[in-house]
């Protein structure tokens, strides 16, 4: 897929207040790490998360979502009223009817005009969203559209602790569990519009297109689903995960470098932990130092996880004008989506 006339107009997050510290979380295993013996310090030393954010207990999704699109737009020189497409792109929703974005639209105070809709599918979700929206612009439908994710992975981390303190189980039976306690919470949202309602001057960040594979055969390595009223839930082979994700990783690498070549100032890759990001680029030879993470204080984010890093990146000036970026999404299920943009 390419893109000739979309932008990113303005990139914002919201995160928690709230620390919990991998640290803090096997001072709550306690139990379990002297019943098997497992050495302190583990969680942070396998995956590099020192730690991540929680929100406030009641915080809905649409809460998260919507305190990323206001940011955004108060970045932004676009006003509310003239967003034509508003997408709610997390893993986490309010609830199953009626679509999250309904509430965060309302939240924001966005026009009645606007189109709205959630869409799914894992850790890429934001980035599917950002092409939906581009694919939009391009066509002349829309020329301007906000597209947010809010993540809350409290619940599954409070509902991992209780199953792990409350069932007996052993080393092998304890691995399904361990990724979840790397799941952060955070919210990111962008305005994406046609490069006509630039401002005169104002940089042009031109998403110029990406390259999607999918390798569903592994669809059941990694399943989440709720878990009672305000739980969830989710197990994951993290070593199959590992394996089969880098090798779509490298299947997906070699056909969006043909189309885009190889030369990127910047590289972003959803943010699972150092062992992840390691071998993700030891596979496809990347250069390490032109990475930028966010995993380390953030843990894993889910589909705010990417966007939430390019934005600190800009932030913190490890991304600059004239960069060109290289995202790198992969997601459960699985699938993969890189995409190219010029800062």
């Amino acid at each position: 897929m390419r893109f000739q006339h979309t932008v990113i107009e303005s990139l914002a997050t919201a995160l928690p207040q709230e620390i919990l510290s991998s640290a803090d979380i096997e001072l709550r295993l306690a139990p379990l790490y002297e019943r098997l013996r497992l050495p302190e310090g583990r969680l942070e030393l396998m995956t590099g998360i020192r730690e991540r954010r929680i929100w406030p207990a009641g915080t809905r999704p649409s809460d998260a979502s919507a305190a990323a699109g206001r940011a955004a737009l108060a970045k932004s020189s676009i006003r509310a009223d003239q967003v034509e497409l508003f997408i709610h792109a997390a893993v986490c929703r309010d609830m199953l009817e009626p679509a999250t974005a309904s509430f965060a639209h309302r939240k924001i105070g966005l026009p009645a005009t606007a189109q709205i809709f959630d869409l799914s599918n894992a850790c890429l979700g934001w980035l599917n969203a950002l092409t939906v929206a581009a694919g939009l612009i391009e066509s002349g439908q829309i020329k301007c559209a906000l597209v947010c994710s809010g993540e809350n992975g409290g619940p599954l981390v409070e509902q991992t602790l209780r199953t792990l303190l409350g069932t007996p189980l052993d080393r092998n039976g304890i691995k399904p569990y361990f990724a979840n306690l790397t799941i952060g919470s955070g919210a990111v949202a962008a305005v994406v519009c046609h490069e006509s309602l630039l401002p005169a001057g104002a940089r042009a960040h031109r998403l110029l297109g990406g390259t999607a594979r999918a390798a569903t055969a592994h669809s059941e390595l990694c399943q989440g689903d709720t878990h009672g009223a305000d739980a969830l839930a989710m197990q994951t082979d993290s070593e199959a995960l590992l394996v089969a994700g880098i090798q779509l990783a490298r299947e997906t690498w070699a056909a969006f470098t043909a189309e885009f070549g190889e030369c990127f100032d910047r590289t972003i890759c959803h943010q699972v932990g150092s062992t992840h990001r390691r071998k993700l680029y030891e596979l496809l030879g990347l250069d390490l130092a032109k990475d930028f993470s966010t995993f380390e204080t953030l843990g894993n984010t889910g589909s705010v996880a990417l966007p939430a890093t390019l934005c600190a990146a800009v932030e913190s000036g490890a991304v600059r004008e004239g960069d060109r970026i290289a995202l790198l999404g992969i997601g459960s299920g699985l699938n993969s989506l890189m995409l190219s943009v010029d800062w």
